[in-house]
């Protein structure tokens, strides 16, 4: 089976939950996490989760508004992006 990835993206400042919360988020609608990386700079948390949304029914833009949601509580900036789109834009 063909993988449909989406880069998720999250900045702010460092609290506890951001992992749980985001990945529950994508958990709940069978997303799944293909690579993570998180790190702490200077305060603020970073994170970049490949996640595989083939086996899921909810669309790119519905996680988007869902994941906003949780950005809005926490105070982060939470993006998604094809794997496609990505990559363009990040094209050496």
């Amino acid at each position: 089976m063909t993988k449909n990835l989406v880069f998720i993206t999250v900045i702010g400042k460092d609290q506890k939950g951001i992992i749980a919360r985001v990945s529950n988020a994508v958990f709940k609608h069978n997303i799944n996490i293909e690579d993570l990386n998180q790190k702490i700079m200077d305060g603020y948390f970073v994170m970049t989760m490949l996640a595989d949304i083939s086996d899921s029914i909810i669309t790119i833009g519905e996680l988007k508004k869902e994941l906003a949601v949780i950005g809005t509580e926490m105070g982060l900036s939470i993006q998604i992006q094809h794997e496609n789109i990505f990559k363009a834009m990040h094209r050496v």
